[in-house]
């Protein structure tokens, strides 16, 4: 504990000397600005279709999901029950040993039968572990605040379009957390280096696309480092900063950025493992807080639930001008899916590829749990909520945004964004609900932290080398960047980090539909495993 407090002292000694300068935020912001502008034209490059302007990235994380679905039959929707038996860890037995000769084979030169024998399991967490380590990533923010944009936007029937891509989310899922573990690299201390890196450079090397599969990776690592520093790290201390400066009138939050960076110092310094025991805590608490309280909504609510469940199935298939207004609806409800569950950008195979396991395919399939539990499930709660709220209370109308995509309320005119709507829905049904919602902000940025800090790590690493001296220059350069993103308001810097993560889905996207077979051969291999003990 000395050496991580030495650690942390001598990352935080230069911040507060630091804080004394902030004005140079805006210096970088106008310096930065025309850079990140650049590469966010052509990371989310656009096409018209029936005058809606459509994301070629979404366009590709939708047509691979969809791929991927029909390939293994709705693997993600009929192995969902042997997914949380997995989670569970009913297949352990199975999971952690095998046989090196098959019982009853004689011994070579001889006609003793050899004994099965056991041997020890590789990887660093469990299932559960590597689960909730993924879902921590994906778990945040845009839970909270990019639903309700989505629903402000789209209306009502963006929710339908949401819960249908996050279906078609968890095939993709499946198919990179297999990959991740099958090309998973083991070093002599034990502890694992996975994730896109590895089964792009390895398994494209096996199908005779060495060159291919070194750039991809290449490409891939610098772009979840960059990332990680952004949009998993800078944008979830900033916005949690904001949500407290709103409720507690806070004016500086420099200081809560250092609260915070010793928080996540503390954890990340003890690597996959230690960010396995935590968000194994913190994930199910703080989602249980959050969908309890979006349950207690709903049913003092009862009565409008059948109406806003009509409301969302009519705009789904309903807008302005029939296919352009249908499109629309649809763009933000599969927006707001493929940019929370992250399903395609590949980031989430890291933390699956620490798993204990000797079946690929076992991780694959609870990985699937992930965008199910984030998309389908925590995603739609917030919807409900704010159709249902909307409709008792006539808090806004759909559509009547302000150019900055603000919402303006009804009542008064005031023009609020993606947590401050999802706040006043909350606290129209239970007064003060801001409090806690601040509080679930604050767990939510937290734990995406701690998960992006190990997949920007990983990318460092696949760069840098694996020594110690790179693992303390990423984490120094993450905890302060935490304390920069909580105390500044660098928008263009975040929005050029947002445009890497979805960055990864190129590279990504190619060496998944390149190894789609490895992946077939190793869930069949895996569901003949588990038979004996179904």
């Amino acid at each position: 504990m000395n050496k991580i407090s030495s650690t942390l002292l001598l990352i935080i000694t230069p911040l507060v000397a630091f804080s004394q300068e902030m004005s140079i935020d805006e210096k970088i912001e106008s310096g930065f600005k025309p850079f990140a502008d650049w590469v966010g034209s052509i990371v989310f490059y656009a096409i018209d279709i029936s005058g809606q302007d459509v994301p070629i990235v979404l366009i590709v994380l939708l047509l691979a999901a969809l791929f991927f679905t029909l390939y293994f039959k709705f693997a993600n929707i009929k192995l969902l029950g042997v997914a949380i038996r997995a989670a569970k860890g009913k297949y352990d037995a199975v999971d952690h040993h095998s046989v090196g000769v098959v019982a009853g084979e004689p011994t070579p030169g001889g006609d003793v039968f050899e004994s099965p024998q056991a041997e020890g399991v590789v990887g660093e967490v469990t299932h559960f572990q590597a689960l909730t380590a993924a879902l921590s990533a994906t778990v945040g923010l845009g839970n909270i605040a990019g639903v309700a944009v989505a629903i402000a936007i789209g209306g009502p029937g963006a929710t339908l379009w949401m819960i249908l891509a996050g279906f078609l989310g968890m095939s993709t899922k499946l198919v990179e957390a297999t990959l991740g573990v099958k090309y998973r690299e083991v070093g002599e201390d034990g502890k694992i280096y996975g994730g896109p890196m590895y089964y792009l450079k390895e398994g494209l090397k096996e199908k005779n696309l060495k060159g291919l599969g070194k750039v991809l990776a290449f490409l891939f690592a610098i772009f979840v480092v960059g990332g990680s520093f952004g949009g998993g790290n800078m944008f979830q201390s900033n916005q949690a900063a904001a949500q407290l400066k709103l409720l507690f009138g806070v004016e500086n939050g420099f200081w809560f950025g250092l609260v915070m960076s010793f928080l996540v110092g503390v954890v990340i310094i003890g690597g996959i493992k230690r960010i396995g025991q935590v968000t194994e805590k913190v994930v199910p608490f703080m989602g249980i807080i959050y969908v309890g309280a979006a349950l207690v909504i709903l049913g003092m609510n009862f009565d409008a639930i059948p109406q806003g469940i009509g409301q969302i199935f009519e705009g789904a298939y309903s807008g302005e001008s029939v296919i352009g207004g249908v499109i629309g609806v649809m763009i933000q409800g599969f927006r707001r899916a493929a940019f929370s569950n992250e399903a395609g950008v590949g980031s989430a195979s890291i933390a699956h590829a620490a798993v204990k396991t000797r079946f690929p395919a076992s991780e694959g399939i609870v990985a699937s749990i992930g965008p199910f539990v984030d998309t389908v499930l925590i995603c739609t709660m917030t919807a409900l909520v704010i159709v249902v709220t909307n409709i008792k209370s006539n808090l806004f109308a759909y559509g009547n945004l302000d150019s900055g995509n603000n919402v303006i309320m009804n009542a008064d005119g005031a023009h609020l964004g993606g947590v401050d709507l999802t706040s006043v829905a909350f606290d129209s049904a239970i007064p003060n609900f801001s409090i806690i919602l601040t509080i679930a902000v604050i767990l939510f940025a937290f734990s995406t932290m701690l998960s992006w800090s190990y997949y920007g790590l990983q990318g460092w690493k696949y760069l840098f080398g694996k020594g110690r001296l790179a693992d303390l220059i990423y984490k120094s350069l993450f905890l302060i960047f935490v304390v920069i993103g909580a105390s500044s308001s660098l928008n263009s810097v975040v929005e050029f980090s947002d445009a890497m993560i979805f960055a990864m889905v190129f590279p990504n996207v190619i060496g998944l539909l390149l190894l789609t077979p490895k992946v077939k051969m190793e869930l069949q291999r895996y569901l003949k495993a588990i038979r004996s003990v179904e």
